[in-house]
């Protein structure tokens, strides 16, 4: 298990040593952890696998630790915003030039990693966001959920200017200085979804949009089942709203490569 210290600034590295590190958040994923951590090193590309235990009380650790990953345990249940924000704090600490984050539910197809990945380690964007929509969506949503999807979507592509087909995906590959940014404390820790590409937006990093693979969870139930896509939708309208209030304050942020503070706490 991994206990993270206070982080305490970057370092910057040669692009022909660059590492990336795949964030995988996860809360009682046990059943299909094991999978989804096969798919990734079928790749057989040179990643570091983070799986950052989001207090579950199943074998989730246990799986990650079988199958070769780091494993981040966290001491008590952020929900999925403060798990991949611990995921960003880790890579930051440990100085990784790129992250991807994907689902350890399955969802998320790691096919569509070196595509990501590409966009990235290439410079041609600071953040390559996973869209089905481009790519292949291999199951069938609830029409709130599509609704949703479909608005948010619309928002975030008239505010931004840019087309984005895909504003609520969380397969996305990353620079570090975007996991710097989140890591400080610029991360929601609810559902940072079509919020956060606006955060991006206002704060000056580069998005593009690349198509993936995604499915069906593998079993389990979703954290966007039953009721759960209506406080959703609500709580993303709220959260849009106070990202557009203060988007002056992230139009002058500091960016993360000016920083000369360490980023406080830890996970």
């Amino acid at each position: 298990m991994t206990s993270l210290p206070g982080i305490e600034g970057r370092h910057n590295m040669c692009a022909a040593s660059a590492r990336t590190l795949v964030i995988i958040p996860a809360h009682n994923e046990a059943r299909n952890l094991g999978k989804v951590l096969a798919e990734v090193a079928d790749l057989k590309l040179p990643l570091d696998v983070l799986v950052v235990d989001d207090y579950s009380t199943d074998e989730t650790a246990s799986v990650a630790v079988q199958m070769g990953a780091r494993v981040l345990s966290l001491p008590c249940n952020l929900g999925y915003g403060g798990a991949v924000q611990s995921g960003f704090r880790y890579a930051v600490h440990y100085h990784y030039d790129f992250g991807v984050i994907m689902d350890a539910d399955g969802q998320h197809a790691a096919s569509s990693i070196p595509e990501l990945l590409r966009v990235v380690q290439k410079g041609k964007a600071d953040v390559a966001l996973g869209s089905r929509f481009l790519g292949r969506m291999d199951y069938r949503t609830s029409f709130v959920k599509r609704v949703g999807m479909a608005f948010f979507s619309q928002v975030v592509s008239r505010i931004t200017g840019q087309r984005i087909s895909d504003a609520t995906s969380g397969f996305q590959a990353m620079n570090r200085e975007v996991m710097a940014f989140f890591a400080a404390d610029n991360y929601p820790v609810d559902f940072p979804d079509a919020d956060t590409i606006l955060l991006l937006h206002f704060a000056g990093f580069r998005l593009q949009e690349v198509p993936v693979v995604m499915r069906e969870r593998l079993s389990g139930v979703s954290m966007h089942s039953s009721w759960k896509p209506i406080y959703y939708i609500a709580k993303m309208f709220l959260s849009i709203f106070v990202v557009l209030l203060r988007q002056k304050t992230h139009r002058n942020a500091v960016r993360p490569s000016e920083m000369s503070r360490p980023l406080s706490g830890g996970a």
